[in-house]
């Protein structure tokens, strides 16, 4: 399965942008990591096979939005209220098997090529 992210720019901050990733086969449950320059990559939000579980980080709660289409089998990150610190390289994941909805890098199967997404203070 692979899976293409495109939908990263440059916006301001309050801006905002929409994230998405078309995977080639149809995945278990999704979701998207982010990795700012020197720091590890850490979980922004996860989405069930079904779309109908989703979880965020605690910095993304409230402003961002994941949501899947499964008949084109695509995830979305809708982000909002954009701050400059989420500037990062975007990443979109999926697992090959049902599992519980994961916040952990290492369970998911599948990895897009990343997107960057700047926002300008």
């Amino acid at each position: 399965v692979q899976l293409q992210a495109s939908g990263g720019g440059l916006v301001q901050a309050g801006g905002s942008l929409r994230l998405s990733c078309a995977a080639s086969l149809g995945t278990y449950n999704m979701a998207w990591f982010r990795q700012a320059p020197g720091k590890e990559r850490e979980f922004v939000a996860a989405i069930s096979w079904g779309g109908t579980s989703t979880c965020y980080s605690d910095s993304v709660k409230g402003r961002f939005t994941i949501s899947r289409d499964t008949a084109k089998n695509t995830v979305y990150l809708q982000m909002n209220s954009l701050k400059a610190e989420d500037t990062a390289v975007y990443y979109c994941a999926g697992q090959n098997r049902p599992r519980v909805l994961s916040t952990v890098a290492g369970t998911y199967d599948y990895w897009g090529q990343g997107t960057l997404v700047t926002v300008s203070s």
